[in-house]
């Protein structure tokens, strides 16, 4: 592999807050939350990129994940108002790689997560079987703010 500089990525910006469902007895976040914030966040920036849940359905296309994976900093409470803030840290053949930061109101840093997705079409249309394919090239270019 050469030595390629990262690609230059749009940051998407989730809103969200901390609800008393989200937390522990302990009254802090429960660590789940942050994955379900991680996933949904990956959702809003492909909206915005023009590939909502409907359009993706309608083509058969799916970004299933692979990997995920979260450094949990500081704790947040319930009523935090927090922001993910998402971009693409790689594109791979059919895979790629999200980053996430979870920041409070205030700036504190939360929380330090990826995802690893694969770019995926079903073979006969949802429920069947799922084929990594190559993502579009203008679905890349919006993605790195080109």
């Amino acid at each position: 592999m050469l030595n390629e500089a990262p690609p230059r990525a749009i940051v998407a910006s989730f809103p969200c807050q901390v609800q008393w469902g989200d937390c522990d007895p302990a009254g802090i976040i429960f660590y789940p939350t942050y994955f379900r914030w991680m996933d949904s966040a990956c959702w809003a920036m492909f909206a915005a990129a023009g590939y909502d849940a409907k359009r993706m359905r309608a083509e058969h296309l799916a970004m299933p994940l692979v990997s995920a994976d979260c450094q949990f900093l500081y704790p947040a409470e319930q009523g935090d108002r927090c922001e993910v803030r998402s971009k693409i840290e790689h594109f791979g053949g059919k895979s790629f790689t999200i980053a996430h930061e979870v920041l409070r109101e205030d700036g504190m840093a939360l929380a330090r997560g990826a995802e690893k997705r694969v770019w995926a079409r079903f073979e006969g249309g949802p429920g069947t079987r799922l084929r990594g394919t190559a993502m579009p090239q203008e679905l890349m270019a919006r993605l790195r703010g080109a």
